[in-house]
């Protein structure tokens, strides 16, 4: 519990530092540490819920918000991510899913790393039931899985340069929190899962404490880009030996 307990607080500080929550993460650690998948969606949506919060908060404070690029995410989003966490799947088929959802997850944040072109003004408007198609697919797989969504909403929004990566930011952080209170209001729906969470405070507390420290190292230290590679690095290896145990070993 103490190394896995670390591994959060190292996953809550990096993710926090580039707006998001750390879920698909953590999934993929508490896979590695062969802990019950029936609790990974409730621990990690929590997780992700403590740690976008005081960054919602700050973004929010500073006015990096644009509410017409969000709400028709949310719209769909909302409904589909409870849905999504109220249903009961095998593990076989919950561990190939998780899979592919970390490795696309690696991907995506790769090519947001190459999306911190901020002197490009002209932003561009995306239909709206496109928007919505987007949103419901994304708070689906977030719900079934236990991630908030952002990872994949953020890098959509800035390939597409729907708005500036500030406003972006925030978004992506809105939306993590809106799904992972959906999706987590899913899980409590089945009630085999609630006994065994309890047993794993220290990673909320540490993942609390690292997420501040990312919030830190965000405004203070590190460029984002450096550490949107660095993440991007880390999701890709963690999805590389989950295919190596899964489809090899």
């Amino acid at each position: 519990m103490i190394i896995l307990s670390f591994l959060f607080f190292l996953t809550a500080t990096l993710y926090a530092s580039v707006g998001f929550g750390g879920g698909s993460t953590y999934l993929a650690l508490l896979l590695i540490w062969d802990v019950s998948y029936l609790i990974f969606p409730v621990i990690a949506l929590f997780c992700n819920i403590i740690v976008v919060s005081g960054n919602c908060f700050n973004y929010i404070k500073a006015g990096n918000i644009n509410f017409k690029i969000l709400i028709p995410y949310l719209v769909s989003s909302l409904p589909l991510a409870f849905i999504g966490g109220s249903l009961s799947i095998e593990k076989d088929f919950f561990e190939i899913l998780l899979f592919f959802v970390l490795l696309l997850a690696g991907v995506l944040l790769l090519l947001k790393s190459k999306s911190f072109d901020h002197s490009k003004k002209i932003y561009k408007k995306i239909p709206k039931i496109v928007s919505i198609l987007i949103g419901g697919s994304i708070g689906f797989i977030s719900g079934v899985v236990g991630i908030g969504g952002g990872i994949f909403l953020s890098p959509i929004l800035l390939l597409v340069r729907a708005d500036s990566a500030k406003n972006v930011a925030t978004a992506a952080s809105i939306f993590i929190l809106v799904n992972s209170i959906s999706g987590i209001a899913g899980q409590f729906t089945k009630a085999s899962v609630m006994n065994e969470v309890y047993n794993y405070w220290p990673l909320f507390i540490l993942v609390l404490f690292g997420g501040q420290l990312g919030n830190f190292l965000n405004l203070k230290i590190f460029p984002a880009k450096i550490l949107v590679l660095f993440t991007s690095a880390l999701v890709i290896f963690v999805a590389l030996r989950m295919g190596l145990k899964l489809f090899i070993l």
